[in-house]
């Protein structure tokens, strides 16, 4: 296996961009290629190992999932001082039967359907049945590549890094199992929570080369809302999708979310259409570069 750092991006990105669900040895294989890359960087890697419960939303998964969060930092004279920015970009990816946003779809029709039994019996019941037969394909396979979720992050992280001297105060962590309800980035929440207590958490997911980024704000901070600037993001207090910041933001100084895309987007992820050969990385270029900029200035 190599040792050195993979400064071809396309060839990175085609490595990693294989489907790759939790325990499967794509999986695995992949986790080994993130710590190569992260170790050819200068970066100390710690794996934390973790089980959890999966989302209940999610039909066929098991009734615990193991895996392992990756925990990266430079080696310093000053151990006991963590990074001020965590960069993080979950590497685990899932297929399912549906896409992004059919299940949105269906899960707003199931909402809509329940408000509307105070007012319709037969017009909800219809909207009830249609939001379930959606909703009952919530689940997890192993057919899709994961480009677009989460391979794209992966490599805008990598671009970032490789802007950055190896003296900027930053730490990168790749949480497992965000597939199946944010159970890797709980157990960080959970284990080693004073790893954020004063750092800024900037979470990537899904940097689509089409469309506008936009900043999840779980918690507004200077360096967050640095990025959203940077980047000219839209900014939101809430949207309905399902993000390790929402785990990480409470033990975290801030936390925010970016995400890239459009409509398109969300009708490609999760699918197995999802692969190496529709992303051209300019939305992970992107997004590193403004990354880098507000680094910089840190």
């Amino acid at each position: 296996m190599r040792s050195c750092a993979v400064t071809d991006y396309a060839e990175l990105f085609r490595e990693l961009a294989v489907p790759r669900l939790v325990g499967t040895a794509n999986h695995q294989k992949v986790r080994e290629i993130l710590k190569r890359e992260l170790a050819a960087r200068g970066f100390a890697v710690e794996e934390h190992a973790f089980a959890g419960r999966p989302a209940r939303a999610l039909v066929g998964t098991p009734a615990l999932v193991h895996g392992i969060n990756l925990i990266a930092e430079r080696p310093s004279d000053r151990p006991t001082v963590r990074p001020s920015v965590w960069l993080v970009a979950h590497y685990d990816s899932k297929g399912q039967p549906i896409s992004m946003a059919l299940r949105l779809i269906g899960f707003g029709l199931l909402a809509v359907g329940v408000l509307a039994l105070l007012v319709a019996l037969i017009p909800a019941l219809v909207l009830l049945a249609v939001a379930l037969i959606i909703v009952s394909q919530n689940r997890v396979t192993d057919n899709s590549p994961g480009a677009l979720d989460n391979a794209t992050a992966l490599i805008a992280i990598f671009m970032t890094l490789d802007q950055l001297t190896h003296e900027t105060s930053v730490g990168v962590i790749f949480p497992d199992a965000e597939e199946y309800g944010l159970v890797g980035a709980r157990a960080l929440a959970a284990d080693h929570a004073a790893r954020f207590k004063d750092a800024a958490v900037l979470n990537l997911d899904s940097l689509d080369d089409a469309g506008r980024v936009t900043a999840f704000l779980h918690r507004a901070g200077t360096v967050g809302l640095g990025v959203a600037e940077a980047l000219d993001a839209r900014r939101w207090r809430w949207l309905p999708v399902i993000v390790d910041g929402i785990a990480l933001a409470p033990v975290s100084r801030e936390c925010v979310t970016i995400m890239k895309g459009n409509w398109d987007t969300m009708r490609i992820v999760h699918r197995p259409e999802d692969d190496a050969a529709r992303v051209r990385l300019d939305g992970a270029a992107t997004v590193a570069a403004g990354l880098a900029r507000v680094l910089r200035a840190q």
